[in-house]
Parts: C-alpha cells; structure tokens; sequence
C-alpha cells in the first residue's frame, strides 16, 4: 500500500481547547498511516471534537465523509453490553441469575449454574465453539446459539477471564432474545440508537451499505498469535475464524453478529457511550438511572486473561482501568476496542467520552498508539 500524503484535510468540528486532540488525528495521517477515521469527543454530554478525514476505500478514493461507516469489529462489544444494562436497570434482567433461568437449554454439559455476569465479564468458559463453524453458520443465529448451548466450557467458569472474541454476542444476545423476544440487533436500535441519534447498526440494512469504508486488513490475523494449537487463545480464534475481507460481503454486514460486525463511526459510538459517562443521561433523556450507570463498573473479575495473554481488569461487559493498563487518571474509567483499531474510553469521573474509528487496522485487538494518542489528547485539554 502506498504511503498517504503528507497532508489529508480534515473535516468537522473542534473546541479551540481541543486542539491537541485534531493535532494527534492530523499526526495520525501523516505519520501512522491512517487511510480514513474519525474521532469524537464529548465532555459532560456536549461534543468538543468531530471530526473525520482520508478515504473511505483506498482502491477507489473515494473520500470518507460526515456519514461514513465502518464495521469497528469488537467495539460492538460496547453497544451489546449497553443493551444488557439498559435491561437489567429496567429490573427485567438480573445478573447474578443462572444463565439457564432465562435460556434452559444452556444448562448442558455442566453450564447450568454459570451466572448471567459471567457472560460480562467473558468467565463462562466458552470463549471459542467446539463445533465447527464455517463463515456461512456465523451469520446463522439459531446455529450459533445452539451450538454454543450444546457446548461444554473450557475451563471452570468463574475462576479466570478468556476472551469471548465472537461468541459474547451470542450468549448476550440470546439472553436478551428469551426476555424480550427481540433481537438484540432490533433492541438496541429501538431503544438505544434511535432514542440517542445513533447511526450505529448491528445487523446493517442493505440501504446503508453504500456508506460503508472499506476495512485494509491487518498483516497479521489473531489466529496467528499463538503459537501452541492446543491453547485456549488458539482454539478461541481458530474456530470460527475471521477473515477481515468477510467484512465486504452482504452476509456478514446484514447478519447479527453483537460481538464484532457493528456499523458505525466514531461520533455514533458517542452518542451512546457517553450516557454512562454521564450519569445515564443522553440526547436530552435519563436512558439509565445513575445505580444502571454504577453496575458497569463492578468488578467481576481480574487476572491474566487466558486469551488476550494480558492482566486485565473486568467490569459489567467493559474493561476497567487498573494499574497494569491505566486509561487515564481517574477511578471510574472503562474501556474497550476492536480489532484494528477502534476504541472508546468512558471516564465516568470526568464526564468525558472519547471514540476513535477507522479503516486501516492494525493487527491489535485492543487499540494502538492511534487511538490512545487522541485519548491523550482529550485529557491534556482537560488538565
């Protein structure tokens, strides 16, 4: 691939006060390679940065625009979890209770006792499928879920943290399914995206395909990362595996897949992950009431996690700033990001939520310096 020029305009709004933050998204271009991105950040409910810039296909050039979407892969994550405590705030949903009490059919092979948090706080044990799984049976929903309720875990739930890279959506989702009889695509647009002005999808209709950037994937794919087969972290990516060209195709933009095929940009992550920075108030309405808010940041488990390889610090669905992977200098600080890139951070204490979204991808699956650099930005404008 060609190196970018050495000036890409950008386009969008910034507060004078951010300015450290439009100068990293400009260092971004110029010197780590981004190709198209946005970024957003708002500071007790209102923007002080949008802003977006490049090329939405780098074949074409075509140009990424204010309306430009991607897939932000395990950023999706983010928005599933929303819609579960969205649920469980409504008291429709408790998570200390048996996963089986809602979904019966999971308490086979020895699950009948793993708590709904688990499914959180990816300790259940079933962060890859012993069934095989071809790309095809992932768009498929009663196929993925059944399997998954078929499956024995992999270790003893509870005890460590592993990964859920594509089968957390599933778990949550039918979860939500049993309760709502809605899918958690259609939940979370009616009663997250569309409340909050959300150009965000998860299972995106064909009429809004034309808008999406084409991902340039990584040169190295997760399933490359360890090199014991026998491990958790193999088996996890190897089955199903990703290809991040699938990322092109109609099955896999029009399936619901609430782990990873999310559509959107940076300022439609925003708009919905600042209600939790702000008190579960958003677009003008109390989404979540402040105890909804307080759940996400309990902490259920922390360790070294069996498939990321990392020490990590898990909350209600999001990860939480700790010593080993600090965020930022508060307290009241989660996270998490998808595969290549996309990110965004809610610091509860500071009112501040920050995303970043873009279609070049690293080979990471939780942010790298292009994300965290503007991160860096948002908090030296508000120190």
């Amino acid at each position: 691939m060609s190196e970018q020029p050495s000036a890409v305009t950008i386009h969008g709004y910034c507060d004078p006060a951010f300015e450290a933050v439009h100068e990293a998204f400009e260092t971004n271009f110029r010197e780590h390679g981004d190709v198209g991105a946005s970024v957003c950040v708002s500071v007790g409910g209102e923007t002080k940065v949008d802003l977006w810039g490049g090329v939405k296909d780098a074949k074409t050039g075509a140009p990424w625009v204010e309306d430009t979407i991607v897939n932000v892969y395990s950023t999706t994550k983010t928005m599933a979890a929303a819609c579960l405590l969205l649920l469980a705030d409504r008291g429709e949903l408790d998570f200390s209770e048996r996963v089986a009490h809602y979904w019966p059919e999971f308490a086979a092979n020895g699950k009948g006792d793993i708590p709904v948090a688990q499914l959180m706080s990816h300790s259940a044990g079933l962060s890859g499928m012993e069934e095989p799984a071809t790309a095809e049976q992932v768009y498929d929903w009663e196929f993925m879920v059944g399997a998954l309720a078929r499956q024995a875990p992999w270790w003893e739930p509870g005890t460590k943290s592993g990964y859920h890279a594509l089968t957390q959506g599933f778990l949550q989702g039918e979860v939500l399914r049993r309760i709502t009889g809605q899918t958690l695509g259609t939940f979370f647009r009616k009663e997250l995206a569309e409340p909050l002005g959300a150009d965000f999808h998860i299972g995106t209709p064909a009429e809004h395909h034309d808008r999406i950037g084409t991902l340039v994937p990584p040169k190295v794919g997760p399933e490359q990362g360890d090199s014991n087969p026998d491990s958790i972290a193999a088996r996890t990516f190897r089955n199903p595996a990703i290809n991040a060209r699938d990322s092109r195709t109609t099955g896999w933009r029009e399936a619901e897949i609430p782990a990873a095929n999310g559509h959107g940009n940076a300022r439609s992550v925003v708009a919905v992950q600042s209600v939790f920075a702000n008190g579960g108030m958003g677009n003008g309405k109390q989404v979540l009431s402040e105890a909804g808010v307080a759940t996400l940041f309990e902490e259920q488990i922390s360790g070294k996690d069996l498939v990321l390889g990392v020490p990590l610090r898990y909350g209600m669905g999001y990860g939480l700033t700790s010593a080993v992977m600090p965020m930022g200098p508060n307290q009241r600080i989660a996270y998490w990001g998808g595969w290549g890139g996309s990110s965004v951070v809610i610091d509860a204490d500071a009112q501040l939520c920050v995303s970043y979204v873009m279609n070049r991808m690293e080979s990471g699956l939780m942010g790298d310096p292009r994300g965290f650099s503007l991160l860096q930005g948002a908090y030296s404008a508000l120190l």
